[in-house]
């Protein structure tokens, strides 16, 4: 009779397998698209890599499982240790380096800008080197990021209204500082004296508006500590499900090598 512990990581894997069929293949989509943006193309590579971890782990796993090959086993509990120790290492690193910054208020209506000195040292140097932010800002133009506040049409007083993202508060509009005139939510006219470096960065034109601006490298910043949070949390609550699994299939290591054991001597005194 199978016992129970390996029944469960046959059906975890199973389950894992039949999730890493559509990871693999929406990576390979992603990556095969003619008309692929330079952000699909970059986001296709760790889809890829992740579907294939899952596969290749969940097989193992599988095999391994329910019929009794302990060098899978083996290679599963290795596997499900490492991502372990990954995760945790992740999610200790995400609250260290976004423990730090916040946006001030514009208004008191809603809109807030960022400065990107209010944030980690590591969070900052990732958006400052050229090659990072040559392909975030790739990414932002391809997303028509700005395109929905254009499309609203909105008035000075209902615009400072809007709930306007950390990545459209920095790179669809110049900062408060700079002075300049109200036209739609991405046209602003006037000349500026401010000596904010951004307001002589800002055009008018789609494809410039504050792409290249500080404030647009805080407002992409802002928007990774606020995910990376959200994740570090959900990691906290995958990591207890993965150690219970990795205690399953403990268990089921061991049966193996019990059955095996026991086998052996069977076949000893046969």
């Amino acid at each position: 009779m199978v016992r129970l512990s390996n029944t469960m990581i046959g059906v975890l894997n199973a389950i894992t397998f039949l999730l890493s069929v559509p990871i693999l293949a929406g990576g390979i989509w992603l990556r095969q698209r003619a008309d692929g943006t330079e952000c699909e193309r970059y986001l296709a590579a760790p889809v890829i890599a992740v579907g294939v971890f899952l596969m290749l782990v969940s097989i193992a796993g599988l095999v391994g499982a329910c019929c009794r090959v302990t060098c899978l086993l083996w290679f599963y509990l290795v596997a499900m240790f490492l991502l372990i120790v990954v995760l945790l290492g992740f999610t200790v690193f995400a609250f260290v380096v976004t423990n730090k910054g916040a946006g001030d208020a514009v208004s008191d209506r809603g809109i807030r800008e960022y400065r990107l000195g209010d944030y980690s040292n590591w969070l900052q140097k990732r958006v400052e080197s050229s090659k990072n932010w040559n392909k975030i800002r790739g990414c932002l133009a391809d997303s028509k990021v700005c395109r929905s506040l254009e499309d609203k049409q909105d008035t000075l007083s209902r615009f400072l209204r809007d709930d306007v993202s950390p990545i459209q508060s920095g790179c669809c509009k110049p900062p408060a500082s700079c002075g300049f005139t109200f036209s739609n939510s991405t046209q602003w006219t006037g000349t500026s004296n401010s000596t904010n470096p951004d307001c002589a960065t800002w055009g008018n034109d789609a494809a410039t508006l504050c792409y290249g601006c500080q404030s647009c490298k805080a407002g992409v910043v802002a928007t990774v500590r606020r995910d990376w949070k959200r994740i570090a949390i959900l990691n906290i609550i995958f990591l207890v499900f993965i150690i219970i699994v990795y205690s399953v299939g403990c268990c089921a290591f061991r049966n193996n090598r019990r059955d095996h054991h026991n086998g052996y001597k069977q076949g000893g005194y046969a």
